[in-house]
């Protein structure tokens, strides 16, 4: 027991004192501990104000960034709207005009290539007529082997010879000049000399009695007699068939025998220069043929000239041509470069445009602003 002044404490009443002095010390830690706790809880308490106004200032600039895009996603609508319906319009002018250029590129070339065909036809043709008059000969050697064409008298022998020696077209078997008279042969020369007329003449009776002379007298008479057949020849040919402006300015006198025209030149040589100086000359078979290709030649030289000319300007023309079909193959390759170069930036476009819709539609609005998601850390308050 313990004594307190006039109180007496026994063993209950101390345990009951300690028991509330504990108490109350512990309700004095608990309400020190209670202020602290009060003391660290307010600037936690300011800082979850201060983010509770930020989080709803982000709240409100989301609602006007999702405004915004809405804007900027029915202005790239209309925009891509406005693009595709431009680039319809513009690949329908493109196709169009390459359309229309195709189509007349294809008829130039097909016009210029019909242009081409005609003047190849007309070279083949003049190639043909070179060829046939290369052809169209026939060497002395021919005509002097062959016994029955140089036994041959008169016209049916010049026929054969003439025939040939030039090509058909070159010469007129019968042939009635201007002034009615019929020659035998009119050789289509060009000027000069101009068309020459051969003329068969054969003295035969004279030629036989000649040689059947069984005298002097006979044969003076003969000898007189075949100059004046052979006069009388030179003078009609070179009165008829020597024509001012249709002949020309000579003419031949076809001998069909070499034998006749060896004995002329042997024991008549003033015949021969009554001939010349008449513009008549004598001409045997073998010498027709000579003369015959020298007009062959002659003929030859002038038609290949023609045809010649006829080449070159053909060939003048088909450079014009395939010059011309050149530059309209450039100009068909330009188009197509343009069109190819229209077309593929028409892609490019159109790529660009699916890519912006593309990426429009996969937008993330959480990922914008990325500042404003930032977490304010905690700081430690100040003991």
């Amino acid at each position: 027991m313990i004594a307190i002044g006039d109180t007496i404490l026994g063993p209950l009443e101390l345990t009951a004192l300690g028991i509330a002095a504990l108490v109350l010390v512990l309700l004095l830690m608990t309400v020190r501990a209670a202020g602290r706790s009060a003391r660290m809880a307010e600037p936690l308490a300011h800082q979850m104000g201060a983010l509770g106004q930020r989080v709803q200032a982000l709240g409100d600039g989301q609602q006007q960034l999702a405004g915004g895009l809405n804007q900027v996603v029915e202005s790239q609508a209309a925009a891509q709207a406005n693009l595709l319906q431009h680039l319809e319009k513009r690949l329908a002018q493109v196709n169009q005009q390459m359309g229309e250029n195709l189509q007349g590129s294809a008829r130039r070339t097909a016009h210029s290539l019909g242009e081409l065909q005609e003047r190849l036809k007309t070279i083949d043709k003049a190639q043909e007529n070179i060829t046939r008059l290369s052809g169209d000969v026939l060497s002395l050697q021919d005509i002097l082997s062959n016994k029955q064409t140089r036994g041959a008298f008169g016209e049916i022998q010049l026929n054969d010879i003439v025939s040939k020696a030039l090509p058909a077209d070159s010469y007129k078997l019968q042939h009635t000049l201007s002034n009615g008279k019929r020659a035998d042969c009119l050789i289509h020369l060009p000027n000069p000399p101009g068309p020459i007329v051969i003329d068969s003449k054969f003295p035969l009776e004279a030629y036989e009695a000649l040689r059947n002379a069984g005298n002097q007298a006979q044969l003076n008479e003969a000898a007189r007699l075949l100059r004046t057949s052979v006069k009388k020849h030179i003078k009609d040919i070179s009165d008829r068939y020597i024509l001012e402006g249709e002949t020309a300015d000579g003419a031949l006198m076809f001998l069909p025998s070499e034998a006749v025209y060896a004995e002329l030149h042997a024991n008549f040589p003033e015949l021969v220069r009554e001939g010349f100086a008449a513009r008549v000359w004598i001409v045997s078979p073998t010498t027709c043929m000579a003369t015959l290709n020298t007009m062959r030649a002659i003929l030859k030289d002038a038609r290949m000239r023609e045809q010649a000319g006829a080449i070159r300007r053909e060939l003048g023309l088909l450079y014009s041509d395939v010059e011309r079909l050149g530059t309209r193959v450039e100009n068909l390759d330009r188009h197509f470069g343009q069109a190819a170069k229209d077309i593929s930036d028409i892609k490019i476009s159109a790529d660009k445009a699916g890519r912006r819709a593309r990426r429009l539609d996969n937008f993330d609005f959480e990922e914008l602003a990325p500042e404003e998601n930032k977490i304010v850390p905690l700081t430690k308050p100040d003991s």
